[in-house]
């Protein structure tokens, strides 16, 4: 049997909450899904606009509209600087879209990670000077820890407006505005807003404001498939507030009313924009604005969002299919050089090493190569951490030409549940102030830049943080929402489970687990396991699939098994049916 968590303990209806009686009648596994969550109230899955959060808790934003505001009157160049991932891609093309519809004179300068770094550097300032001689710039998705750029800005007499969600625990730099729900001091209600949130955030504030004093304004709401791309794509937490923001995005693109850009990329990867889930935007869409970033440019993924014909939105879209497709081929090589890496680690156990811990004991993963590509170290060390559930950091040179031991190396890193990654990096640039040059993240992820001679140094500094932890914090733990009652085996229901609400980051997608007798098991391709199963109650096969499956645990002789899984609707050839998408089998009987 698999070992397995219950999130939810507690007892079914005795001690449900009135508002939730309604739920409960509807289908008891919801409702405990749901309470499973934090949801204690119908509200709470109220997903109408007027819950959103009011703007007032957003530090600096009234200073922001109305700086905003003054250079949209006064005819002043905005410059928007932006990430080159996708949330950075979404909010550039939203601060476009309104910022023009107002009537602003706005332009953008395009991130180029390989060129200028992340944030608002030196760099990026004197590009804008030297292109677009802005009189006001407008971070978006970055610029919390931007102080020499801000500096430059400033001398050379430019309003900044910084717009960001990244962690801080310093002071801010000297912008004229800061909104930023994460930086001191703010009191917003949700810390969980990502970039392209801020923006909507600072944009409908603007929009308000504009439209009561009786100038040109915009209906910013209409621009929320942007916000909810970039939220998801960005991996936001999927608090109430969010869920929002995403529930109605995604109720937009199935409507079609949406960035030409989204349906094209949507057609190109053969999905039906009526039946877009939220997966779809983190791993169909997202992937694809991303790898401009990560292979070339960003500016192809922000003009396909801004695309205003389908014929340049699907030519953009193609473009950005082709690096999605280099960028899997080259994260495929470095995930073999990662993986042989590792096999000598172990390799060498019992070896002579310089390293105090031995290859099997490492609560880490910390890697280099002088070939490897900047673009895909955070996908890499995202693969690393799934595959070996310990924090991953994935390191590239941060200039291609250069592999000197005094040139710099750029590092993406992953964490998991209990380790906050920003926090732990920001610990060793505190207690080894020699090491790190510049860093910056989230809990789950951080970004960080070295000295290639540090890299040893930096390595066992981590390494041994992480020894300092409880050995519990590294046993991945599985958890699962119950058994499904027999009913629950109905089209039904798993459209209301897939389609009718929002799953996520922190509003975490529903897995459950259960007995099922095995009719019938076929190897796909080499790698996937197609199962046939019988479920008690239930009075045809369910249909199983297990990508990637483990072979270790699957026994061709299995005659029960236990299955930790998630549901899931298959179509083909217009036909309808129910699909286990399996996470975990432990075979518990087998024909004698």
């Amino acid at each position: 049997m698999l070992n397995l968590t219950p999130r939810f303990t507690g007892t079914l209806p005795a001690d449900l909450p009135d508002s939730l009686q309604d739920l409960y009648q509807y289908s008891p596994t919801l409702t405990r899904l749901f309470l499973a969550r934090g949801v204690t109230s119908s509200e709470a899955l109220d997903y109408g606009l007027a819950t959103l959060l009011p703007a007032d808790g957003l530090k600096d934003i009234d200073q922001a509209v109305e700086i905003l505001d003054n250079a949209i009157e006064n005819q002043q160049r905005i410059l928007i600087v932006g990430d080159f991932d996708c949330d950075g891609a979404t909010s550039t093309a939203l601060m476009m879209r309104v910022l023009g519809e107002m009537g602003a004179q706005v332009d953008f300068v395009v991130p180029d990670r390989f060129k200028y770094g992340y944030g608002l550097t030196p760099e990026i300032v004197q590009l804008g000077i030297d292109e677009y001689n802005p009189d006001v710039i407008v971070t978006v998705d970055n610029g919390i820890s931007s102080h020499e750029g801000v500096d430059k800005a400033l001398e050379n007499g430019i309003t900044v407006v910084i717009t960001d969600h990244h962690l801080t625990t310093k002071p801010n730099p000297e912008a004229h505005a800061v909104v930023n729900p994460n930086q001191l001091q703010c009191d917003f209600d949700s810390k969980a807003l990502v970039g392209v949130g801020v923006a909507f955030y600072l944009l409908g504030r603007l929009s308000k404001y504009r439209r009561e004093a009786g100038r040109s304004s915009a209906q910013v709401s209409r621009y929320l498939d942007l916000v909810a791309l970039g939220t998801v794509a960005d991996v936001g937490v999927l608090d109430h507030n969010n869920r929002t923001l995403v529930a109605h995005g995604l109720a937009a693109i199935r409507e079609g009313r949406c960035s030409l850009g989204i349906l094209a990329l949507l057609e190109l990867a053969g999905r039906d924009p009526h039946k877009m889930s939220v997966q779809d935007f983190g791993f169909v869409i997202g992937p694809r604005i991303n790898a401009a970033g990560r292979m070339d440019n960003m500016r192809i993924g922000i003009e396909c969002l801004m695309a205003d014909s389908m014929q340049e939105a699907k030519r953009l879209a193609f473009e950005l299919d082709k690096l999605n497709k280099e960028r899997r081929f080259v994260e495929g090589g470095m995930r073999e050089q990662a993986d042989d890496i590792l096999r000598q680690l172990q390799a060498s156990e019992g070896q002579a090493t310089d390293t105090k811990t031995k290859p099997s004991e490492l609560r880490s993963l910390i890697l280099y190569q002088d070939d490897w590509h900047q673009g895909v170290i955070g996908i890499v060390a995202g693969r690393l951490k799934e595959t070996h559930y310990r924090p991953a950091i994935v390191f590239a040179p941060a200039d291609d030409s250069k592999v000197g031991a005094e040139d710099a190396i750029k590092g993406s890193a992953r964490s998991i549940p209990g380790i906050h990654i920003r926090d732990a990096i920001e610990s060793i640039a505190e207690s080894h102030p020699e090491l790190i040059t510049h860093f910056g993240g989230h809990a789950m992820a951080a970004g960080l830049t070295l000295k290639k001679k540090d890299f040893t140094a930096f390595a066992e500094a981590f390494e041994q943080l992480m020894q300092n932890l409880e050995a519990s914090v590294f046993e991945e733990e599985q958890f699962t929402d119950g058994e499904l009652v027999a009913e629950d085996f109905s089209l039904q229901f798993v459209e209301a489970l897939t389609h009718s609400h929002i799953w996520g980051h922190g509003f975490v997608a529903p897995q459950f687990d259960g007995l099922f007798e095995v009719l019938d098991s076929r190897i796909l391709k080499d790698k996937h396991l197609k199962l046939s199963l019988k479920y008690p109650g239930v009075l045809y096969p369910v249909d199983a699939i297990w990508f990637n499956y483990d072979t270790d645990k699957w026994d061709y002789r299995a005659k029960e098994v236990h299955m930790l899984f998630e549901l899931n609707i298959n179509e083909w050839n217009g036909n309808q049916n129910i699909q286990m998408m399996v996470k975990d089998l432990a075979v518990t009987q087998i024909v004698p």
